[in-house]
């Protein structure tokens, strides 16, 4: 899920590097600085990080960039002391390979499921990397008239991140707990797809809600309609079972 948190510069430092900005995090807290008490919003200030547009590794780096880009303008906002002094930190055990979820196919996902997954997908990038980039390359080539719908949206940094990582998290979903997996999207089905959740599973567009609820984005009509037709079309690319 999107949470908005800073994690400390060490990672934004890295986070920003990955995403292509010129900029740390001590260049970064200067700006927000700067922005805040011009009376400008977060949306306006981020994009000014980056030349042109910024590129992700993946879903996570991306998700993981905008919850601490926007958790360090929160502290700005909220006048709280920002230290950027590097802590430390102990050494990470190494984790277990995480289960993915039961398979659900040919019935529907039930709260169960959503719930085995979710939490499957947030552990894969420490527990299982491989598998996370095999997901995600999955979704960046195979469903990419979905990503290219996504980039094409018009949408403010903030909504743009958790859209396209809210709908990678419904197809890793759907790809490992339906069987035979998922097709290519056509475009079409994406423009046709109905905005309002209908003929979904319940679980599926419940967890969607619950995780635009926690990002507090401000176009968040907009985010649910174009996450409810990427789902749509996601859950209707189900291969034969």
């Amino acid at each position: 899920m999107f949470k908005r948190h800073f994690e400390g510069a060490e990672v934004l430092d890295g986070l920003l590097e990955l995403a292509g900005s010129r900029f740390d995090t001590q260049g970064v807290l200067a700006r927000f600085v700067a922005g805040h008490q011009a009376g400008e919003a977060a949306s306006a200030v981020i994009p000014g990080l980056f030349e042109g547009e910024p590129h992700f590794p993946d879903p996570e780096i991306a998700r993981r960039l905008y919850q601490n880009l926007l958790g360090l303008w929160d502290l700005v906002a909220s006048g709280n002391t920002v230290e950027l002094r590097p802590t430390e930190r102990p050494r990470p055990r190494k984790r277990p390979k995480p289960t993915p979820p039961p398979v659900f196919s040919p019935g529907e996902p039930d709260d169960a499921f959503v719930e085995a997954a979710w939490r499957w997908v947030e552990d894969l990038p420490e527990g299982d990397p491989r598998t996370l980039e095999r997901l995600t390359h999955a979704f960046e080539n195979r469903e990419d008239a979905l990503v290219q719908w996504i980039d094409e949206a018009g949408l403010s940094d903030e909504a743009y991140a958790t859209t396209r990582y809210l709908l990678f998290e419904l197809f890793a979903m759907l790809e490992t707990g339906w069987g035979p997996g998922l097709r290519a999207i056509a475009r079409g089905e994406l423009d046709q797809a109905p905005a309002d959740g209908a003929g979904l599973p319940a679980p599926l567009t419940a967890y969607a809600d619950e995780a635009l609820a926690g990002s507090e984005l401000q176009d968040d009509a907009a985010v649910r309609a174009l996450v409810y037709r990427g789902l749509w079309a996601l859950w209707n690319a189900r291969r034969p079972a």
